[in-house]
């Protein structure tokens, strides 16, 4: 298999497929590219963070590490859930980060030309966060942005509101 892009620019596949981790959050499926992720941990209750901003789902120890683990329900605006979340280790530009979500569902193999942009309706915050949606047989798996969910640029986002 080689590394290529596809038109949305996200994953790892082959010319016609990317490898996305599928997930969810609040009932509704999103994805993940493949080769973003660093490591798919087990069910997590990450420490809390007082006074953090609510992006932060708290940190989780990590290979020797401490990580910031971003939630993806507060992202999207959800309510958190006081339960154990899954947590994908995600590398940035400042290094691994963390992402809860409630459920990593698969791994899937889906043609690029699958592939829709964000329409242009979408509101502004959610584009942010999104990178387009693959259409699937049965739905659609809006696409989270790996870039954007990284702590360092979503607290930048959050000083400059």
């Amino acid at each position: 298999m080689t590394d290529t892009m596809h038109p949305g620019g996200q994953g790892k596949g082959t010319a016609d497929c990317v490898e996305v981790c599928a997930v969810e959050v609040g009932g509704a499926r999103f994805g993940i590219p493949i080769a973003h992720i660093v490591e798919i941990l087990g069910l997590m209750s990450p420490q809390p963070v007082p006074r953090s901003p609510d992006f932060v789902g708290g940190l989780v120890h990590y290979r020797g590490d401490v990580l910031t683990a971003v939630s993806a329900r507060q992202l999207l605006g959800m309510p958190p859930l006081r339960v154990p979340h899954a947590v994908l280790v995600l590398e940035g530009p400042a290094g691994c980060f963390g992402v809860q979500v409630d459920v990593v569902k698969e791994v899937l193999m889906i043609p690029g030309s699958a592939f829709e942009p964000n329409p242009c309706t979408l509101e502004d915050r959610h584009k942010s966060l999104f990178a387009g949606a693959y259409k699937l047989g049965d739905g659609l798996l809006v696409m989270l942005d790996p870039a954007r969910l990284d702590p360092i640029l979503l607290a930048g986002h959050a000083t400059a509101a």
